[in-house]
């Protein structure tokens, strides 16, 4: 019998195929982004570790025959990648006959990179959606509770003007999945749909959604703050001026609402009749007078996003109750983030190294290298991976809450 030796090849490629079928979050967002550092490179130049990704303009329309040029305005989001890893032992007798050892040691070392990646996506959704449903964080209990949850995202993101293009996730927590699969057991669904959510014990792509499980799912814990009025009149921008906070710290992610502000159709901008939401970008602590919010508030022109200015005087609301932590699960369509996973340079065989290998598929790269340790006849396999992520339309997620 000839032996099974493992090449970084296959250490790179068996990594590539863990993490494809392994990644929750992170599986369905754009990953088209790595081209602009790896096909830059190949050009004789280097984008550095920050990329600008371009939006596209938006134009207000004109009515009547008399033309009113606009100009362009082009606004755009930046991407930083930085680098990560597992670094794995092996023998030089696991490498050359026990290849059933190695996979079970490999599969538990991509896990280790699969949840990095993907909690630092979430992180990015935690702190940049700002739309939000089920606040009173309620597990749905019966069928009805349960199908609304799935619903009540869709209509976010249809309000939002996110495409019905089949390229909408949801991405649950293990108290929404386990509700979801037991409130939607009685509604009626081909046999195959059934028998594998049965099987699995986990949401298959249901509603609209293409669905997948996360266990550490980044929650939400909402400071001491109480909330109290706005201070000033017309206000825009990012930054809201209010009567100084009370109560405690208004925590980052923290969601609120505006006296007065429904959000608008990014398209028609006409008001969806539903109050528009704002996330904290940062910790707000208490006797502050401004807090910093996203999205910023545009009321007129091609990016206008809401109905008016909050009204001076009035209340804010807090989204939730104080010092209360919450669940989180995400619905999103794919555009809504960005994951760059970026080719690196790989040092030639022989030169300080065993063997190197680096593959990129559907937009994942990862770098295997292993290392000699003659002493002891191991091999140090490193892991590598070069990514980021951005929020590069943070109207296209909603969160979804649960205590």
């Amino acid at each position: 019998m000839s032996n099974v030796l493992v090449t970084c090849s296959l250490i790179a490629k068996e990594t590539l195929a863990i993490l494809e079928n392994t990644l929750g979050f992170a599986a369905n967002v754009n990953t088209s982004w790595q081209d602009e550092f790896g096909g830059n490179q190949s050009r004789g130049y280097s984008p550095g570790s920050t990329i600008n990704i371009k939006k596209p303009p938006r134009y207000t329309f004109r009515s009547g025959r008399v033309s009113v040029p606009q100009s362009t305005t082009e606004t755009t989001v930046a991407l930083t990648v930085s680098q990560g890893g597992v670094d794995l032992n092996f023998t030089g007798f696991e490498k050359t006959v026990s290849i059933q050892q190695f996979e079970q040691k490999m599969a538990a070392g991509v896990a280790a990179l699969v949840n990095e990646i993907d909690r630092q996506g979430l992180q990015v959704a935690h702190d940049s959606a700002f739309n939000c449903t089920n606040i009173a964080g309620t597990i749905p209990a019966t069928q009805l509770a349960a199908t609304q949850i799935f619903t009540d995202a869709n209509r976010r993101l249809d309000e939002m003007g996110a495409p019905r293009d089949n390229q909408r996730a949801i991405i649950l927590n293990p108290a929404m999945n386990g509700a979801a699969v037991a409130g939607l057991a009685g509604l009626f669904n081909n046999a195959a749909t059934v028998s594998k959510q049965y099987g699995s014990g986990m949401m298959v792509d249901s509603l609209g959604f293409i669905v997948a499980l996360y266990q550490n799912s980044v929650g939400h814990t909402n400071g001491a703050a109480t909330a109290t009025n706005i201070n000033g009149a017309g206000q825009i921008g990012s930054t809201l001026t209010v009567i100084a906070t009370a109560g405690g710290t208004l925590t980052k992610g923290t969601i609120i609402t505006l006296p007065g502000v429904n959000a608008v159709n990014p398209q028609s901008r006409q008001s969806t009749g539903v109050l528009a939401q704002f996330v904290v970008t940062a910790d707000v602590l208490v006797a502050a007078t401004s807090i910093p919010i996203s999205p910023a508030i545009v009321v007129t022109g091609a990016f206008q996003n809401v109905t008016a200015s909050p009204t001076t005087g009035a209340a804010y609301v807090i989204v939730g109750a104080a010092s209360t932590s919450y669940g989180s699960s995400y619905a999103y369509h794919k555009d809504a983030f960005t994951l760059a996973m970026v080719p690196m340079y790989a040092p030639p065989g022989n030169k300080g190294v065993v063997d190197v290998s680096q593959m990129t598929h559907k937009g994942m790269t990862v770098k295997a290298t292993t290392f000699y340790d003659g002493v002891n006849d191991n091999y140090i396999t490193r892991l590598d991976a070069l990514f980021g992520w951005a929020s590069t339309y943070p109207e296209l997620a909603v969160r979804i809450l649960n205590v």
